[in-house]
C-alpha cells in the first residue's frame, strides 16, 4: 500500500503526532508553571510521573523512527539486482518472479546484453528486478555496454540476488562475484536444483559474505521460487513491523522534525532527571514541542499560557 503526506495527516499519523505533542505541552506547562509562577498554588505532577511521560514520548518518537525506512519501502519499492557468471540462469529467474517471459532465455553465454528492469509485487512490497548482463569479460562492443550498464544499477541496488549453478562446482568467476558484492545485502540462489548437487560452499565463505540466506531453485519447474519471495521480503523488513504502525509509516519530513523532537526530549529527560535549572529544561521541552508541531502546522507559543491557565487556573 503507498502512503500520501495528505493521507497520513489525515488519519491516524495525524492523531498520534497531536498527542505527542499534547504530552510535551503539557510537561513544558508544569516546568513553565515553576518558573513563572512560584508563589502560586499549584499541584504539579510529581517529577517521577514528568519523567515517565517523557520516557514514553521518546519510545513512541523511536517507534514512529524505526517506520521511516520500511515507509519508503511501502512507496518506493527497492531494486534486487540479478547476479551470477553468464549461463548460471539469471533470466530464467527473472521470469519465475515476474511469473512471465519477460527475458531471453538461451544456453549461449552472453545472451543478456542490456539491463532489464521490471517490478513484481513480493508478499505485498514493489520489488524492482534488475537482470543484469554477465559481468565477463568481453570483446563484443554491444555486449561491454551492457557490462557497463548492469555495474551502473548494482551499484544503486539494495539487494543482491546471487545466482549459482548447483549443477556445477564453485568457479573462480563465481567467486569473483563474491568478492565484488560482499557490502551488499545478498541472497544466495542456488539454480539446477533437479540435477545431482555438485556446488558446495563453505561455512567460511558465507561468513566471510554475510551469505546466511541460501535458497535452492529449479528455474525450469518453479521449484523453490515461494521460498525465495519469502527470504526476500524476510530479508527487506529490519524487524517485525505491527500492522498498526505500517498505517503511520511516517516521510522523509516527519523522520527530519521527530529526530530534533527526540533529541531535545532527551536532553530535557536527562536535565530534569539530573535536578539542572528549569530553564535549560523548558527551553530543549520547547524546541521538541515545536518539532512535533512541524508535522501538524502548529506552534508551541500560541497555546502555552492557555495551557497554562486552564491546568492550573493561575489568577483565578
Amino acid at each position: 500500500m503507498l502512503f500520501r503526506s495528505n493521507e497520513q495527516l489525515a488519519g491516524k499519523l495525524s492523531q498520534r503526532i497531536n498527542q505527542l505533542r499534547d504530552d510535551l505541552m503539557h510537561t513544558l506547562a508544569h516546568v513553565e508553571a515553576h518558573i513563572d509562577f512560584p508563589d502560586e498554588d499549584i499541584s504539579p505532577d510529581t517529577k517521577e510521573k514528568l519523567l515517565q511521560r517523557l520516557e514514553n514520548g521518546i519510545a513512541f518518537m523511536d517507534e514512529l523512527l524505526n517506520t521511516a525506512n520500511e515507509g519508503q519501502i511501502l512507496r518506493r519499492g527497492i531494486r534486487a539486482a540479478i547476479v551470477g557468471r553468464p549461463n548460471a540462469g539469471k533470466s530464467s529467474l527473472l521470469n519465475q518472479l515476474l511469473g512471465r517471459d519477460r527475458a531471453i532465455v538461451s544456453h549461449i553465454p552472453g545472451t543478456t546484453r542490456d539491463t532489464i528492469e521490471e517490478t513484481a509485487n513480493i508478499r505485498g512490497l514493489p520489488v524492482m528486478f534488475i537482470d543484469t548482463a554477465g559481468l565477463r569479460e568481453s570483446h563484443d562492443e554491444i555486449e561491454c555496454e551492457g557490462i557497463r550498464r548492469s555495474r551502473e544499477s548494482l551499484a544503486r541496488a539494495e539487494l543482491i540476488l546471487h545466482v549459482l549453478d548447483a549443477g556445477e562446482p564453485l568457479t573462480d568467476a563465481d567467486k569473483n562475484y563474491f568478492a565484488e558484492f560482499a557490502g551488499k545485502k545478498r541472497i544466495l540462489v542456488r539454480n539446477k536444483a533437479d540435477l545431482p548437487m555438485k556446488l558446495e560452499l563453505s561455512p567460511e565463505l558465507r561468513i566471510t559474505h554475510h551469505a546466511s540466506r541460501i535458497i535452492d531453485v529449479c528455474c525450469l519447474t518453479g521449484q523453490g521460487i515461494e521460498s525465495l519471495k519469502d527470504a526476500i521480503k524476510n530479508l527487506i523488513w529490519s524487524g517485525e513491523i505491527k500492522a498498526e504502525m505500517l498505517q503511520v509509516a511516517i516521510n522523509s519530513r516527519h523522520q527530519d522534525a521527530l529526530n530534533r523532537a527526540r533529541a531535545a526530549a532527551r536532553q530535557a529527560t536527562d536535565a530534569l532527571a539530573a535536578d539542572a535549572t528549569l530553564e535549560l529544561v523548558a527551553m530543549d521541552l520547547r524546541i521538541a514541542a515545536n518539532a512535533v508541531g512541524e508535522i501538524v502546522g502548529k506552534t508551541t507559543t500560541e497555546d502555552l499560557l492557555d495551557s497554562i491557565f486552564s491546568a492550573f487556573c493561575i489568577g483565578k
